[in-house]
Formats: structure tokens, sequence, C-alpha cells
């Protein structure tokens, strides 16, 4: 169980770097990374979607 709680905060790391990416590109250039923003969405979404799923499993595990 400890690496589950290592890479939800993995998904925190790697969604600042896709929103770091994207701002640097938009700020220097002025074009919208839509890819580096979808990835870090989804690094997000990740994270609480592991969050809740490792709650509901650790519940269930508890009740037995």
């Amino acid at each position: 169980m400890k690496y589950s709680k290592f890479f939800q905060y993995a998904y925190l790391v790697f969604a600042a770097l896709f929103l770091y990416n994207a701002f640097a590109k938009w700020s220097n250039t002025g074009e919208i990374a839509y890819g580096s923003l979808i990835l870090g969405a989804l690094a997000v979404f990740m994270l609480f979607f592991k969050r809740k799923f490792s709650k509901k499993f650790d519940n269930r595990n508890d009740s037995n």
C-alpha cells in the first residue's frame, strides 16, 4: 500500500510538469499546447480517481 500512496503524489508532480510546460509554451510563443493541457488534466483526474479507489479498497478490507 505504500507504493500506491507514492504514485498518487507522482500524478500530482506530472500534472504540475505538464501544466508548467503548457504555460511556458504559451508565454514564449503564444501557442496553446493542447497536448500538455490534456495530459495535465488527466494526471489530476487520475490523482483523485486513485485516491477514491484506494479509500474504497481500504474500507472493504477493514470490514472483513
